[in-house]
């Protein structure tokens, strides 16, 4: 099993196509954002994974994503996957992160005892509101 694509995402759409197939709608794909209010500020964003098993391979594994700031782990999301041999899935994590101060995290994301994808998620100064 293999990690294809690991991105922060706003929204998600699935659709079937003719064949049958079906087409995976990402929407707001970001590396960054504003913070929702002054630091201290706890953040969820939503990070797709996205995953391949070949033909022939195990079909159960284990979806491991921790989230690291300063190379310090802040947050860790375990979750057993299922995905038919010769097929693709998906799976959303959402970590709860705390934020001190405008910085950046990377999540780590792996599959059982397999290579690391790291994505990277920067939160910026809240956006002031001029009157």
């Amino acid at each position: 099993m293999q990690i294809v694509s690991a991105l922060f995402i706003d929204e998600i759409e699935l659709r079937q196509v003719p064949g049958p197939s079906t087409r995976i709608d990402l929407t707001g794909i970001h590396f960054s954002a504003a913070a929702p209010e002054p630091f201290p500020v706890t953040v969820t964003p939503h990070l797709v994974i996205i995953v391949r098993n070949g033909v022939g391979e195990e079909a159960n594994d284990v979806l491991e994503v921790t989230f690291h700031r300063e190379g310090e782990q802040i947050a860790r999301n375990v979750q057993p996957i299922e995905v038919e041999p010769g097929k693709f899935a998906y799976r959303l994590v959402r970590g709860e992160l705390e934020f001190p101060s405008a910085c950046s995290i990377e999540a780590h994301c792996r599959i059982g005892l397999g290579d690391v994808t790291v994505v990277p998620y920067t939160l910026l100064e809240p956006v002031s509101e001029e009157a």
